[in-house]
């Protein structure tokens, strides 16, 4: 199969800080199928697969209409999820939608396409932190850049970044806005040689610390493209995110 691009969404049925919210229902639909929807009202034009790891939610996705590939269950992260995918998808490039950002746009995923099309391995995006409570939280991960051309990803971590010295990092909403500090969106494409070699590539030692995957990238010498949205998305990690999801959808 000769695939130029293809959207590859991996979905893990079980989930620890919220089970199986792929198949939580928000107004009768599970939350699997409202990102199976987005993503086709908003990017119709790109090829879409769902890497699933189980029946459950493979028949939902099939029933709709949407394609699915059965992956091992066994996978310790998405990247590996997709890059099994991939073996039969044969994408030679692969933007990776989260399974669970229901709001997700169609600018986001052309642009990532339009960066994974260029020299980097890898591409993702970031959005302004526009609060300071959000830009210290370690569960909101931050990334610098190099600004033009290539917008090439110099690091990402869970601490705040830039950190302010001469305030003692103790800064405000005004000083995280007036700054670039930015956060980094679960949106990510690659090249098939990137996804298919990935796994490979032993854990790097700031992946480690930080248990952040796309830092293996980094340390193996690959180039990660980054660039700015305005739209911030939502991703839905528990069930209060599921309420404010419900909420957005009026």
């Amino acid at each position: 199969m000769n695939v130029p691009v293809a959207i590859i969404v991996p979905c893990r049925l079980e989930s620890t800080r919220f089970p199986r919210k792929l198949l939580h229902r928000v107004k009768g639909k599970s939350l699997v199928l409202w990102v199976a929807e987005r993503i086709r009202a908003e990017a119709p034009e790109f090829p879409l697969w769902f890497a699933v790891d189980d029946p459950l939610l493979a028949a939902p996705l099939e029933v709709a209409g949407f394609h699915t590939v059965m992956t091992d269950v066994g996978h310790q992260s998405g990247t590996d999820r997709l890059a099994e995918a991939n073996r039969k998808i044969g994408a030679e490039r692969v933007i990776n939608v989260q399974a669970d950002e229901p709001l997700v746009t169609g600018a986001q995923i052309r642009r990532l396409a339009e960066l994974i099309a260029g020299p980097a391995a890898m591409a993702t995006l970031a959005t302004p932190f526009l609060r300071a409570e959000d830009f210290v939280n370690p569960n909101q991960v931050k990334v610098v850049f190099a600004p033009g051309g290539g917008w090439r990803s110099l690091y990402f971590s869970r601490s705040p970044m830039p950190f302010a010295r001469d305030l003692g990092g103790k800064v405000d909403d005004a000083w995280v806005r007036a700054n670039p500090c930015f956060k980094h969106l679960g949106l990510y494409a690659y090249k098939a040689e990137l996804l298919e070699k990935f796994a490979s590539l032993a854990p790097g030692r700031y992946e480690r610390i930080e248990k952040l995957e796309q830092l293996r990238v980094l340390e193996n010498g690959f180039e990660i493209a980054c660039d700015v949205t305005a739209d911030p998305g939502l991703g839905v990690d528990t069930p209060d995110d599921a309420v404010k999801f419900e909420a957005a959808l009026g």
